[in-house]
């Protein structure tokens, strides 16, 4: 989760070469890294039960998990967070969400939040201005701020098949 906000704090755009080469390089570390413990840990506890019958087997003397990575649910534990939920870019900038009761709340992105405030661009009404259509691309805001802070309607469909494959060439379970 957080991955759209990461790219954002890195100065890179979502739907760019840049941003799918960081998440090839991100995902084979964290799969490499994941793999070098599974075979420490078959070190101390022995292989996994149905070792012998896997594909591991063919790759590994030593394996003591059937999968060492995979993609979690984050959709509550990113709003707690306050992060994108998962690898995809940010759903809005600014929206509102309906809860108990029909109480309406004004989300915005914190990245945006605080680049916004930095900037003295920061007000109410420019939040529910976004709100309205979710994105800041056709607002009047600076084109630095603008070609970070795309949405997934904003980028173009094959960016999102781009960095899912990124992500789940390097993931046993997704």
């Amino acid at each position: 989760m957080g991955w759209a906000e990461a790219l954002i704090r890195l100065g890179m755009r979502y739907d760019s070469n840049e941003a799918i080469r960081l998440a090839n390089r991100l995902m084979r570390f964290i799969q490499d890294e994941s793999r070098n413990a599974s075979i420490e840990l078959a070190k101390k506890r022995g292989n996994f039960p149905n070792f012998n019958k896997s594909i591991w087997k063919k790759r590994y003397k030593l394996f003591r998990n059937a999968a060492v990575t995979t993609i979690a649910p984050t959709g509550t534990i990113s709003i707690i967070a306050g992060c994108s939920s998962g690898i995809e870019p940010l759903f809005a900038v600014s929206y509102i969400r309906e809860v108990l009761e029909g109480a309406k709340l004004l989300e915005v992105n914190p990245e945006f939040e605080n680049i916004a405030r930095e900037r003295n661009l920061y007000s109410i009404e420019l939040m529910k201005k976004i709100a309205k259509v979710g994105s800041i691309q056709k607002i009047k805001l600076p084109k630095d701020i603008k070609r970070l802070f795309v949405t997934a309607l904003d980028i173009k469909p094959e960016w999102h098949i781009k960095m899912q494959a990124a992500f789940q060439k390097y993931t046993d379970h997704a």
